[in-house]
């Protein structure tokens, strides 16, 4: 019955094409992303972003937008109904470690940017959403660029960028109290406040913000708390802010997941993180096996008009992040962790032991940018440059060793490396309006890094019976051109754009990888192509691309053992697709929004290497064209929307195809389709007594009970027996909530 539900959908939007948002046009309007970018100009650094006359494809959801659906889980799980958006969870119910992949492309490949800093960590690419907890309540919009997208900071976009502008503080005097509770003792606090405009001038914006949840998955409890402050001044042609904002985080870990086998043996939410046997036989679970993270973000912001034509955009940021992992590790080797082996009770030697340890990152980032901004009549100009520099101190320590005898010393520590990185760029992008609609784009980009890592790593080597040794300095200068063409006249809009983009990458890259085989830098040409009409009716648009990859780094599906995915590079690779978006909106009172995409995602001759212990003796196997990690063949997401004087209800749907946790197309590493519903209500109360506003909201996630999956990791190795090689595969799941609930009330003043 779900399948055929699901295909229905799928036949609908191929055939009738309304959709969620039609190339950038969110909820339907052409015109509205343009006066989105228009009015954040006057008060954000906005180089990042695209407009109507850029021919990339591209999403904005605004602030009504994220509010509608703004319960307290995690962003990812915020834009999850956007073109070619997959979201994963580790705890299951869309709090705590959470990530999103777009047209298959991992986190680490996605740009994400707020205010256009850099959010990336510089080493790992990654966007820990975790230590942003709540940032939704104070953004002012989202926009997601599919493909190269336009010249960024930070980490290259290789598949995706996420712009987050933050709320300007409001001109008028303001409160709100935010408090929702749920399923798995989900729950938020949020207290928001805005003190207007005072002394001509200036304004004043706070909030904090609790949330926390036990998670669908034993033990992956999330304790969440946050803030954001900010000051601004404001005159004729002068706008400066100064932000604050951050999150503290505990999150218990979930990300070893589990395999089938254990599954049905101890339930779907079995937690196998933790798990170790006791001195009387027993299973039991180390109750500190947690992350702990505490990162801030400072931010200085400038915009300058500059006589009638031009303005000034300038940033100054600083990020401050430190924290470590609590880990129980069973039966590991003590000189791995610098321990000499000692004698057990019948007079043996002991070489493996239970053991705690700790594993610390303490980061510095900062930078700044500058861009300045001209139009004059048809011609558009934007120049600029960037310059970050990160400090990355990586240690690890001993806190506990089972029945250890011998010296050690308190919180020893077993490794220490440091990563230093500098990221700088300068770029030049303008488009020119030849009248009648036709527009010419053009987006130079030169990009240098800088990228050292030194000291001793937390892997052993073997072959030198000692911690591995890191030496890593690595320079890349690279050349982003993207060229386009498009027409945007009487609500036709058309485009196509060829676009080149550059990744180095990543620390995990270097140092989880086979030492004898470094990764390379990748390089993608982009080729997009998209047509969209929108009328006050309905809108419907298509857009077709084609990624095609020089020295891809896909996803083996193996993890790092601090949950981070493993990548190999491989030479030929390609993702083609088309995505198919729009909305209908046949009264006042409901639209329908639907959006797909059907790709083909692809490794050219690949061949897998699978190992025998710790990178040794590894074996090949010629697997010719497979499907690349993660990356389904095709993605549904549908709305029905009611909106009755004051009454909202929508009804939400995911559907995902089956997709392989490896490149091998292995049976044991699929992740079977899902097809996902959530039932949203609310109501909002207008102007009661000294009240504004009072909303009352409750979603029903997963109102079918789908059972699903929708991330996981996959491994191989092999065994000789009598001499012939034995290979022996394994997968773990992370499973999502079943049927679940959570209420949110908001009152304004």
């Amino acid at each position: 019955m779900k399948k055929s539900l699901c295909w229905s959908a799928a036949a609908m939007s191929l055939f009738a094409l309304p959709a969620y948002a039609v190339n950038g046009e969110a909820n339907g309007s052409a015109e509205r992303a343009d006066s989105i970018v228009t009015e954040l100009e006057g008060v954000e650094v906005t180089a990042n972003r695209a407009g109507t006359r850029t021919p990339v494809a591209f999403t904005n959801v605004t602030s009504e937008d994220i509010k509608k659906v703004n319960d307290g889980r995690d962003i990812p799980s915020l834009i999850e109904m956007t073109p070619s958006v997959v979201t994963t969870g580790d705890a299951g119910a869309g709090i705590g470690y959470s990530s999103l992949r777009v047209r298959g492309t991992d986190a680490s490949r996605i740009n994400v940017t707020a205010n256009g800093v850099p959010i990336n960590d510089s080493e790992s690419h990654n966007v820990y959403w975790v230590n942003m907890p709540d940032l939704a309540s104070s953004l002012k919009d989202i926009q997601i660029q599919r493909g190269a997208g336009t010249s960024t900071n930070g980490a290259g976009a290789f598949g995706a960028s996420v712009n987050m502008m933050t709320d300007f503080p409001s001109s008028e005097r303001s409160a709100s109290v935010t408090a929702s509770y749920g399923s798995y003792n989900s729950n938020r606090q949020t207290l928001k406040v805005s003190s207007g405009l005072f002394g001509d001038h200036w304004s004043v914006e706070a909030r904090l913000s609790h949330i926390g949840s036990d998670g669908y998955i034993d033990r992956a409890f999330s304790k969440l708390w946050s803030y954001l402050g900010q000051v601004s001044y404001r005159s004729d042609n002068t706008i400066i802010r100064l932000l604050a904002f951050g999150g503290k985080e505990r999150t218990y870990m979930a990300w070893d997941y589990a395999s089938k086998e254990d599954m049905e043996k101890y339930g779907r939410r079995y937690n196998p993180c933790g798990e170790y046997t006791d001195s009387e036989g027993k299973t039991a679970y180390y109750a500190d096996q947690c992350d702990n993270f505490t990162q801030h973000h400072f931010q200085l912001l400038l915009n300058q008009n500059i006589g009638r034509y031009l303005t000034l955009n300038a940033a100054l940021h600083y990020t401050k992040g430190d924290g470590y992992y609590d880990q129980y590790k069973t039966k590991r080797t003590l000189s791995e962790y610098g321990l000499a082996p000692y004698i057990g009770p019948d007079g043996e030697p002991v070489k493996k032991s239970d053991l705690i340890r700790l594993k610390y990152n303490d980061n510095d980032f900062g930078g700044g940018m500058l861009n300045l901004n001209y139009r004059n009549g048809n011609l558009s100009l934007v120049a600029g440059g960037a310059a970050n520099w990160f400090l990355g101190k990586h240690f690890g320590q001993v806190k506990w060793v089972r029945n250890y005898i011998g010296a050690i010393d308190p919180l020893q520590e077993y490794y220490r490396n440091t990563g230093r990185k500098f990221d700088s760029n300068v770029f030049v992008r303008g488009d020119y309006s030849f009248g009648s609609g036709i527009s010419a784009y053009a987006d130079l980009q030169y990009r240098h890094i800088d990228y050292t890592i030194r000291g001793v790593s937390d892997n052993y080597d073997w072959n030198i019976d000692g911690p591995a040794q890191l030496d890593v300095r690595r320079k890349w200068d690279f050349f982003n051109p993207k060229v386009g063409i498009s027409f945007n006249n009487d609500g036709h809009r058309a485009y196509a754009s060829w676009s080149v983009a550059h990744k180095e990458p990543t620390r995990d890259n270097f140092t989880d990888s086979d030492p004898n085989h470094y990764p390379e830098a990748e390089r993608m040409f982009d080729y997009e192509a998209g047509y969209s009409y929108s009328n006050q009716l309905f809108t419907a648009g298509a857009n077709l691309y084609l990624m095609d990859y020089k020295n891809q780094l896909v996803v083996t599906g193996q993890l790092s053992d601090t949950g981070n995915p493993l990548s190999v590079n491989v030479p030929d690779s390609y993702r083609m697709g088309i995505e198919l978006q729009g909305a209908l909106r046949p009264v006042e009172w409901f639209d329908w929004q639907i959006n797909a995409t059907l790709s083909r995602n692809r490794i050219k001759n690949f061949m897998e290497y699978i190992y025998e212990d710790e990178w040794q003796n590894p074996i090949s196997f010629e697997r010719g064209d497979t499907p690349i990690a993660f990356s389904p063949d095709f993605i549904l997401h549908n709305a029905f929307n009611f909106n009755v004087k004051g009454f909202e209800a929508s009804l939400l749907s995911r559907y995902v195809s089956s997709q392989y946790m490896n490149n091998a197309r292995s049976e044991e590493a699929r992740l079977d389709s899902y097809f996902v519903s959530d039932l949203a209500l609310a109501y909002t109360f207008k102007d009661i007594a000294s009240i504004k506003e009072l909303r009352l909201g409750v979603t029903v996630y997963n109102i079918f009970n789908e059972k699903y999956c929708n991330n996981g990791y996959a491994g191989a190795g092999y065994y000789m027996d009598n001499g012939t090689p034995v290979i022996y595969r394994y997968a773990g799941f992370a499973a999502q909530a079943t049927t679940n609930v959570l209420g949110t009330v908001t009152l304004s003043f």
